[in-house]
């Protein structure tokens, strides 16, 4: 039992639900302020399916769409479908009712919710498309992590979010693009020469990887600007923006790290350090709501 749950948690890398957690319950924390950053049992209970259902429909997508490559590819070949640990239709079952749960929970908590969710559910499959036909997949990727905290948010507010917290909601999703675009880059270094060969796109094909790495430097930096465009939007205090230093000092990091253009050393950049940025967030933003302003100076 234990070993076939880790079989289908390794098959939609379970692990990388760190990636667009934190900053959805970060949004949830933000959108119940008025409680302490406290939705209830239900509505935390529902965000977390929805959050689940929602990355594991995408991932299964993914890796039924993106198969045959995955045969070609060496660093792939392994996966489960290609390997044959996991059959096709298996892997569709999964994808299909991964949906329905996500459909089922938006359903229970309230009606805005429920008549998006199919579109999120589009936007969160399309992304393992574009690879085909646009250099900027990883904006693509961006818009679809960006909906896990804006759901989270809609979870808590429904139709009753106000002006101010669109403009927060935003914000929020703009940085979270950002952030993605730079270290889905940093993450495609690995496959150019596979994915130049074989006709896939993204901009370090299109660019070339000093050109693209420079890009994703770009991308973090406006990233940060919003961060702190969103702190202050959000009346957050000194907690806030000592996180943000740290995570500014991550993204710096990663980018070092990224330029050694080592397989080893850009997987380390991309899952640990990126964690860490989405725990950070968390942390500061808890701290700030339910503290009701953090740490402050006098």
């Amino acid at each position: 039992m234990i070993s076939t749950l880790q079989k289908w948690g390794s098959f939609v890398r379970f692990s990388h639900t760190v990636f667009a957690l934190p900053f959805a319950l970060a949004a949830m924390l933000v959108a119940a302020r008025d409680n302490r950053g406290w939705p209830g049992w239900k509505t935390f209970g529902l965000i977390l399916i929805a959050m689940v259902c929602a990355r594991t429909c995408a991932m299964a997508f993914n890796r039924i769409v993106d198969r045959k490559f995955d045969t070609l590819n060496p660093r792939t070949a392994k996966r489960h479908l290609p390997a044959g640990e996991i059959s096709l239709i298996s892997a569709i079952s999964l994808c299909a009712l991964s949906a329905a749960g996500l459909i089922a929970a938006s359903y229970f908590l309230n009606p805005l919710c429920f008549y998006l969710s199919p579109l999120a559910l589009v936007m969160v499959c399309f992304y393992s498309l574009t690879k085909r036909f646009t250099d900027y997949t990883h904006v693509f990727l961006g818009i679809a992590l960006a909906l896990a905290p804006i759901g989270a948010w809609l979870a808590v507010r429904g139709a009753a979010v106000s002006t101010s917290e669109i403009l927060q909601m935003i914000t929020l999703a703009a940085a979270i693009i950002l952030w993605l675009v730079g270290f889905d880059i940093i993450y495609a270094l690995q496959d150019y020469d596979f994915d130049k060969s074989h006709g896939l796109r993204s901009l370090v094909v299109a660019w070339g990887p000093k050109n693209a790495l420079a890009a994703a430097f770009l991308a973090h930096m406006i990233m940060c600007g919003l961060l702190v465009a969103f702190g202050l939007l959000c009346h957050f205090r000194i907690a806030y923006f000592i996180g943000w230093l740290i995570i500014l000092g991550c993204l710096v990091l990663e980018h070092a790290i990224a330029r050694r253009r080592s397989l080893n050393w850009i997987n380390l950049a991309f899952f640990r350090l990126n964690a860490l940025v989405g725990v950070i967030f968390l942390v500061v933003v808890a701290i700030e709501v339910i503290f009701q302003g953090g740490f402050k100076l006098h």
